[in-house]
């Protein structure tokens, strides 16, 4: 059974919208999907979701949804045509205004907080503007800094201005309850600024009778002053390159990836790093040295998921990408040492369920046992024994399809769906008989296996044994 611990998640887009290309990817590796909630209309967006379903592919090995809401991103709404700005032009920057030399942006924010002197950012940073004057709360008056061809839709920063806009939209509302009646696996909330926008969304799934996770989406300069937080209370972050390259400087960008990815996995969350991945392959079927060394590095440094996006979504060579995204990822990982990783995150065991996760892997080492088994209703001790980044591989095996879906993206966990077991007794018998079912162990071989007494308590992890197949 082949193994892979860092999971792929692809967006999907015009060049894999239909249920032959979605299930070729699949195949080569993808393990979910996001759906980028900022474009297109309602029955567009349905269509994406109603694509992963129609997955010929059994129910535990259906692929996750990660539906990723827009948040309050400001965006060129309404310029007709193309505008082509020199150095040293003028230009109005305005949510209230359109014409000749005019940006419209979309957002009604206010701008009274943007100050002459202040930056504006078009295009990932790839247009740059500054503030001479502001003519109005609504208007500014602006100078070329970096030339370029203004197109519509595009993204608008302000780089270290807090603006006040709220965490959700009213779009977005409309889009999380769409993204939640169709089957989303996960929410991923864009511009997450501080640990409260996470109450918010759950309050807004609470009201319509959902709960799935919520990935924090660090993009913006307040949620790097916030990141512990943060970390702390949503259920997975994502490091969004493109937004947080223009928020701070890009040279931060590095060391504030690896420093999220090191208190994510310190403290069980996953993280997903995202944007301009294989971006070259947007257009050409080879990468380029420095993308494969920037994989290489997330992988190496503990990353849970890797996620491609204009790539799949709009790019020429889909499953190329994914087709080197796997190679590079196998060649990787064959290469680490695993049991520095959980000696080292051994450290600082501040419960049960972690302390008997880190010995599990700790077991599974020593005797050098190959599998490791969790059984979980929620998840949690799946995600606890990734912490540790064991060489054996992680099995989760649950009741609910949703959870199954959900560890998608943890690394190294393969899940299986299998019948509630209400006795501890019979768990160990029922485990040997999945695990020889699907051809990841043979008979006399031994797997460790962990959970929680009583059984289906969430967050009960407190049981460790080691079990020989009969």
């Amino acid at each position: 059974m082949e193994y892979r611990r860092t999971k792929i998640i692809a967006t999907l887009g015009p060049q894999c919208s239909d249920q032959k290309s979605a299930q070729a990817l699949v195949e080569m590796g993808v393990n979910c999907f996001r759906i980028n909630l900022s474009h297109g209309t309602a029955a567009e967006k349905k269509s994406y979701f109603d694509l992963v379903r129609s997955i010929s592919l059994s129910e535990q090995e259906r692929p996750a949804i990660l539906a990723d809401l827009a948040g309050p991103k400001i965006r060129i709404s309404g310029l007709n045509g193309t505008m082509d700005l020199k150095t040293g032009e003028k230009v109005i920057v305005s949510n209230e205004q359109n014409g000749p030399n005019v940006i419209p942006v979309s957002s009604s924010v206010a701008f009274q907080e943007v100050n002459p002197g202040a930056k504006i950012m078009i295009d990932d940073g790839q247009i740059a503007l500054e503030v001479i004057s502001q003519v109005s709360n609504h208007t500014l008056e602006c100078r070329t800094e970096i030339p370029g061809e203004v197109k519509n839709r595009k993204g608008v920063n302000f780089p270290g201005i807090a603006l006040n806009v709220p965490c959700l939209t009213e779009q977005d509302l409309i889009d999380l309850e769409l993204a939640l009646s169709s089957g989303a696996d996960w929410i991923a909330l864009s511009f997450t600024r501080e640990a409260k926008d996470y109450h918010l969304v759950r309050s807004r799934m609470k009201n319509l009778s959902f709960n799935i996770p919520v990935m924090a989406k660090i993009e913006k300069w307040e949620a790097v002053e916030n990141l512990d937080e943060i970390i702390e209370t949503f259920d997975a972050v994502m490091v969004a390159r493109g937004d947080l390259g223009v928020e701070l400087p890009v040279e931060r960008v590095p060391l504030i990836q690896k420093s999220v990815i090191d208190k994510a996995s310190q403290a069980g969350k996953p993280v997903v790093i995202a944007t301009q991945i294989l971006d070259s392959m947007t257009e050409r079927p080879v990468p380029t040295r420095a993308e494969v060394s920037d994989i290489a590095n997330a992988i190496l440094d503990g990353a849970d998921g890797l996620m491609v996006t204009g790539e799949t979504a709009m790019g020429v060579y889909p499953q190329e990408v994914i087709r080197v995204l796997s190679r590079v990822i196998e060649e990787t990982e064959a290469a680490i040492d695993y049991e520095k990783y959980y000696t080292a995150r051994g450290q600082n065991l501040l419960s049960t369920a972690q302390a008997i996760s880190h010995a599990a892997c700790s077991v599974a080492c020593d005797l050098d046992v190959n599998t490791l088994v969790t059984m979980t209703h929620s998840g949690s001790t799946a995600r606890m024994t990734a912490r540790y980044r064991p060489a054996a591989r992680i099995i989760a095996m649950t009741p609910f399809p949703e959870i199954c879906r959900q560890l998608a993206i943890v690394w190294g966990v393969t899940s299986f769906i299998v019948h509630k077991y209400e006795n501890a007794d019979d768990i160990p018998a029922a485990a040997g008989n999945v695990l020889e079912e699907k051809g990841i162990i043979s008979k006399s071989q031994k797997f460790v296996i962990t959970g929680g007494v009583p059984v289906g308590v969430p967050g009960t992890t407190n049981y460790l044994s080691v079990f020989r197949l009969e």
